[in-house]
Parts: structure tokens; sequence; C-alpha cells
């Protein structure tokens, strides 16, 4: 397991009226972050706000590719990003007590914050496939390259961690600065991670270690 700080390359935010973060995922073009009664996107170029859909959203977020996945209390809602309508729910196993959210290999992934555990879920049913045990605290989730990472919270500490999907052994880690916490995580699929700040307000872009970073930022 290697260890080393993370490289925080830009902040988003604090954004008016947000006092929250929670998930965070993205579409190819846009963030996408809940902020506990709406769901908020981005342009990372800009950092500008462009849209916000009124929905419940209190933790983790995901996006398939055409849909928004967003935690509400004890239950997933699937949205249609173009309308904000709310398609469909299913249960989350974590009955309240989730954070982050996934999607991966056509499934959904779920932190469970203090249950130390990431379920491999079925989107359509919620039944949960298999589970996954850290020894921190859970919350952000993403898959990266056939890599599952996940953030943590504890102590008032936070890390990103990529671990191993079979066993959940911690194979490296990035340590966040100080006072610096992790709510949702989300990759872009290249070079970078997408890092919810909770009650700071904003967004961090974190570098994925080993990789130079596109001039996007």
């Amino acid at each position: 397991m290697t260890a080393s700080a993370a490289e925080i390359l830009r902040e988003y935010g604090p954004f008016p009226g947000i006092d929250q973060v929670h998930g965070v995922t993205f579409d190819g073009q846009h963030v996408w972050f809940a902020s506990g009664d709406r769901l908020n996107a981005f342009d990372p170029k800009t950092g500008n706000r462009v849209r916000a859909i009124d929905v419940a959203a209190h933790a983790g977020t995901a996006f398939d590719g055409q849909h928004l996945f967003q935690i509400a209390e004890d239950r997933i809602q699937k949205i249609d990003p173009r309308t904000g309508r709310v398609l469909a729910t299913i249960p989350a196993p974590g009955g309240g007590g989730d954070s982050g959210l996934a999607w991966a290999e056509g499934m959904l992934w779920v932190g469970v914050y203090r249950d130390r555990k990431i379920h491999q879920i079925d989107p359509q049913t919620g039944t949960i496939l298999r589970t996954i045990a850290s020894n921190r605290f859970v919350t952000g989730v993403t898959w990266l390259d056939g890599e599952l990472w996940h953030g943590t919270l504890e102590d008032d500490k936070s890390d990103l961690r990529r671990i191993d999907p079979r066993t959940g052994e911690v194979q490296e880690r990035l340590e966040m600065p100080p006072g610096v916490n992790v709510s949702g995580l989300e990759s872009d699929g290249v070079d970078r991670f997408f890092c919810g700040g909770g009650s700071s307000g904003t967004v961090r872009a974190v570098r994925r270690p080993g990789r130079k970073t596109s001039k996007r930022i």
C-alpha cells in the first residue's frame, strides 16, 4: 500500500445558497452535486453553475450515461436529467445511513457510512449482490479504469483510497490536507477526481496519481 499527499488542482465554489455538498457525479460535460433539496450542475472549465433540479438529494449521486441516480434518505431515485422527473425508486441498502453512490459494470455501488461498507446492488430492485468491507467510514465511491476508489471521513480526517474490489484491501491512499473533508467522490474517467467538500460548500478537483492533468482544469 502506498500513501501520498493529495494534489488539489482546483476548488469550485462556494456556490450561492449552498451550505452542504453531498454526492458528486460527472456526465462527461458537467459536474453534478447534491445539496439537500436540489441537484446542481456546474461547468468544470469555468466553475459556473449552469443548472439545478429541485429534488431530494441527501447523499450520493451517480450517472449511468443517460440517467442520474440520487440517494434521498432511505431510497435511491432514478432521475431524467432533461426533465428533472423521478422515473423510479429503489430501497437504499443502508436504510438511511447511505453515503456514496457510483455506477459501474451495469450496477450501482453504494457506500454505507458508519457500517464501513460498499454494496454492489441491482439498479432495478436494490438487491444486494456483494459487499466490500472497509476499515474507515465510507463517504463517496467511484470507479476509474477498473479501479475502485472511495472517500473517507473519520476523526475530521479524509483520504481517497484505492481498494481491491474483491478483498477490500487498501492498495493506495491519497491523504487530504488537515481540515479538508471528502463527502462525495467521482472521477472524470481520465486524470482527476471531483471531491465533494461537505460543509465547505465546495467541490475540489484532485489529480489522479501518476497522470499528467490536461489543460481542461
